[in-house]
């Protein structure tokens, strides 16, 4: 959905999006519950664990990766299961959960109840981008797909948090 603005090399290359700090699991993309029974091993062919949830009326799935960190160091991250090191991700473009195919993107919940397409201030790649050609992007009919896609599977809206920019 990005291809506009992001290259998959740059972003296979970086893999930035696909690597999670314990800080960080907040933004783990959430899934339909399905996606586990449709996914159940990642690229290393180990089978994945899967955490259920529910939240803003619908249920969803989410990869647990707690049990793949191995020190205590805030800093480490855990690559997505389905991040293959040398060739990317190993889903196929129209199984990727919405969230990954819309990041740097964010669905967001502000303060007042409104919700907001955001950008993410973290993805090295989107940095490079202006943030001019962001809106545009955003105002071309993405926002409202992603808004679209909110109001079908309200568990993939995000609370805002301070530093994302908001687009729409």
């Amino acid at each position: 959905m990005l291809s506009k603005v992001l290259s998959k090399e740059a972003c296979a290359k970086c893999g930035f999006c696909c690597s999670f700090r314990r800080q960080s699991l907040w933004e783990l993309p959430r899934m339909p519950e399905s996606f586990a029974g449709e996914h159940p091993v990642g690229a290393s062919g180990e089978a994945i664990v899967y955490e259920y949830g529910a939240e803003n009326g619908s249920r969803f799935c989410v990869t647990d990766l707690r049990g793949g960190y191995r020190t205590d160091d805030p800093e480490e991250e855990v690559r997505c299961p389905f991040l293959d090191p040398k060739s990317g991700c190993v889903l196929p473009e129209g199984e990727k959960p919405f969230d990954c195919s819309i990041w740097p993107l964010r669905c967001m919940r502000l303060p007042d109840g409104g919700l907001h397409v955001c950008l993410t201030p973290t993805c090295p790649e989107i940095n490079r981008v202006p943030e001019e050609r962001m809106r545009e992007l955003v105002s071309a009919g993405l926002g409202e797909r992603i808004l679209d896609y909110a109001g079908k599977y309200p568990f993939m809206i995000k609370e805002y948090r301070t530093g994302f920019t908001i687009l729409s």
